[in-house]
């Protein structure tokens, strides 16, 4: 499994780029955002990837930060959700904005997104609320605040799903260790803190 790519970008198109690590050139597909974010032809870049595989095809997801990569599994997570659609929301919405749309049942800002109806608007908004409400308020500010995700929650879901987790569930439990633990905190502390997450 490819986790993460660094190389040189190599040629960027509409929904995808071509980085060229060492001499082998990755086709990544990506959202507007971090193909906006990562840089332009000739930079260095790192992406943080994610393998899809079908019956049919095989694709690699690339993101500009292991955040954004979390919240893509978890909406793939969703029936009806492929990458396509994931990288579609992600390229209209900021993971802030994804949180607060879940977090306050806004059907209609998800539906903003490029080949998401209503119905299914309403899916992503009603599945992920359980899995990732810890994420979309910081409960030490009394509601209301967007949490950013720590620097560490890429590397505690890595270390999650090592021990067995599910992408999604992994990503649920740090999202809510984060919010509860707040900034500067260690990657040991957010996934012992995870692991209590995870079992209740």
């Amino acid at each position: 499994m490819i986790a993460k790519l660094t190389g040189i970008i190599d040629e960027i198109g509409t929904d995808n780029i071509v980085l060229d690590v060492q001499g082998v050139g990755y086709l990544v597909f990506a959202s507007s955002r971090t193909i906006t974010a990562i840089g332009g032809v000739g930079d260095g870049a790192t992406i943080y990837t994610e393998m899809q595989v079908s019956e049919t095809d095989m694709r690699l997801m690339g993101f500009a930060s292991g955040s954004e990569r979390d919240w893509f599994r978890l909406l793939i997570s969703v029936q009806g959700v492929g990458g396509k659609v994931a990288l579609a929301i992600l390229s209209a919405l900021e993971p802030g904005e994804i949180s607060r749309a879940i977090a306050t049942g806004d059907k209609a800002m998800v539906a903003r997104a490029n080949g998401v109806g209503p119905k299914l608007a309403l899916r992503i908004v009603n599945e992920l609320k359980d899995k990732v409400g810890g994420i979309a308020t910081d409960p030490i500010a009394g509601g209301g605040a967007i949490h950013a995700p720590s620097n560490n929650s890429a590397d505690a879901v890595s270390a999650l799903q090592n021990l067995g987790f599910k992408p999604a569930e992994a990503s649920a439990a740090v999202a809510a260790a984060d919010a509860e633990a707040g900034e500067g905190v260690t990657l040991d502390a957010l996934v012992r803190l995870a692991l209590k997450k995870a079992a209740k």
